[in-house]
């Protein structure tokens, strides 16, 4: 049995400025995921009542099963329902504002949901805003003895007919018994890997500032008052493209008014720049020593506690709740890739597992027994892909993070912190058939296109949900320019055009060293990782 200590949410401002645009706005405490990230609110100037998820499980052991081993499948356990059940934010919108957003979708989409059933439109809403059905946990022994994450979900829940169907609470967001809607970190890392749910796949369909807007116009609609996003995302962008959010400055913004012990503070507003990111896979986390694409950041649990910064949420806070993000810690580290189950060409790949390892393994590592993850930064001018996160992520940003709570472990010890990395860490390529889009901003829809640096599309488009099996990875469409023309702005933001800024995908050219079929056989082995 779970229990949960509910409270009524706050609605307080943070000031800060829009280089790009020089305006000067409150920004309402908005709070996403980036990499690792959770979140948290609590009645302000009050001290903080640690809320608890009391979790019972019943372990099937087979055998000797070490005590150590029972512990940790019941901390994977709770940190799963901490993010799918415990509503630490202050909550989004209600169950009435999401049955009735469709009435605020343009004419051609608010045409098709009226005449649909209560649930077919449930999933014509899901859909529309990237959300996906939630799975059931389930721990189990890896081939290597490591407890591993694994997930189910029933095929008659998942699909009926030849339509998915969306019954019940989605993954990407926690749904209290009161039907409060509150945004979790699934939300931009729990997404699906070709129409399959699956929890650390980055959200590559998540539509949140269209959704934010529409739960605005819903909540105008219907006499009610409006939140810290439908506020906040009418100045500051949440993500100009469908399945990239603006998470970055959103962190920066809130660590802003913060001392080292957490304190909030007054501060001199600073100015940031906006740019998209694309949500890391999470199955990444068990290898990586270092967060974030550019690796400042130590690992622990105390960090991924650092987007719950908003005003309501004191020094206590943090002390109370460690616990959750152990639990948090102990869940992320389970996860693991899916595993590709179409046809691979065994010799073929063979041949290119020889090839990544003599071109690619120096910074992505090596796969397999033995294998080896290096964690090699490479310096921008090298990497030469978009500079644009390196840039606005400064040097006094860093420091902030490193002089703080979240940078010190249980003992008070100061982890590493690098407040001016060279350029962006070569992340691991396990599973990376599974996570399109490409590169740190999104901007690659396919593995063939990383390998082919002069082909990248300038404009293009996702058309379908499965995959593209002959250059693993979004199926795409290719355009001249976004139909500005169009009404509904969410098939807008499916466009996504690398001249914006922070959305270029140059850089990253050494796949030009190898010949096309050295091309096709590194490709066929990617397949297998």
């Amino acid at each position: 049995m779970t229990q949960f200590v509910q409270r009524k949410p706050a609605y307080p401002f943070v000031i800060f400025v829009s280089r790009r645009w020089g305006w000067c706005v409150w920004l309402v405490c908005l709070v996403c995921s980036l990499n690792v990230s959770a979140g948290g609110f609590a009645k302000q100037k009050t001290a903080v009542t640690q809320s608890t998820v009391e979790t019972q499980f019943t372990v099937e052991q087979t055998g000797d099963v070490e005590p150590g081993d029972v512990e940790q499948r019941d901390a994977i356990r709770r940190g799963w329902e901490v993010l799918t059940e415990l509503p630490l934010l202050p909550g989004d919108f209600s169950q009435e504002v999401i049955d009735d957003i469709w009435r605020s979708w343009p004419p051609e989409a608010r045409a098709k949901a009226a005449q649909a059933s209560l649930e077919e439109r449930q999933r014509l809403i899901y859909q529309r805003y990237g959300l996906s059905p939630r799975p059931t946990l389930r721990v189990e022994s890896s081939e290597t003895g490591d407890l591993v994450a694994r997930f189910d979900l029933d095929e008659s829940v998942l699909r009926k007919g030849n339509q998915p169907n969306y019954p019940g609470p989605p993954m990407q967001y926690v749904v209290d018994e009161d039907g409060q809607w509150t945004m979790n970190c699934l939300s931009c890392h729990g997404g699906s890997v070709y129409g399959v749910p699956t929890p650390g796949a980055p959200n590559n369909r998540y539509a949140l500032q269209t959704l934010t807007e529409e739960v605005r116009s819903t909540k105008f609609r219907m006499g009610k008052p409006l939140g810290r996003m439908e506020l906040g995302s009418m100045v500051i962008p949440l993500g100009t493209t469908n399945g990239t959010t603006n998470a970055v400055v959103f962190g920066m913004g809130l660590m802003h008014y913060r001392d080292a012990n957490l304190n909030v503070v007054q501060r001199t507003p600073v100015s940031f720049t906006h740019h998209d990111m694309d949500a890391p896979p999470w199955w990444h986390f068990h290898k990586r020593p270092y967060l974030y694409i550019d690796g400042f950041a130590q690992k622990g649990h105390r960090g991924l506690m650092q987007f719950t910064l908003v005003p309501e949420n004191g020094p206590d806070f943090y002390r109370d709740n460690e616990d959750h993000f152990r639990d948090v810690f102990a869940f992320l580290s389970a996860l693991r890739p899916p595993k590709y189950e179409g046809p691979i060409d065994e010799d073929l790949a063979e041949t290119g597992r020889h090839l990544f390892n003599d071109n690619c393994s120096r910074c992505h590592g090596t796969y397999g027994a033995g294998g080896d993850y290096p964690n090699q930064m490479v310096p921008i001018d090298e990497i030469g892909t978009d500079p644009v996160r390196f840039e606005a992520l400064t040097v006094a940003g860093r420091q902030t993070y490193a002089d703080s709570w979240f940078a010190r472990d249980a003992k008070g010890v100061r982890q590493e912190t690098l407040v001016d990395p060279e350029g962006y860490v070569a992340p691991p390529l396990d599973g990376v058939w599974a996570s399109p889009p490409y590169f740190h901003n999104g901007s690659v829809p396919t593995l063939w296109h990383v390998l082919h640096p002069e082909d990248r599309p300038q404009l293009w488009r996702r058309v379908d949900e499965s995959m593209d099996e002959e250059r693993v990875g979004f199926k795409i469409e290719l355009a001249e320019k976004v139909p500005l023309t169009q009404p509904d702005v969410q098939v807008r933001r499916s466009y996504f055009d690398t001249s914006r800024v922070g959305k270029s995908a140059k850089g990253h050219d050494y796949p030009n060293e190898l010949t096309e079929p050295e091309k096709q056989a590194v490709l066929e082995y990617l397949k297998t990782l």
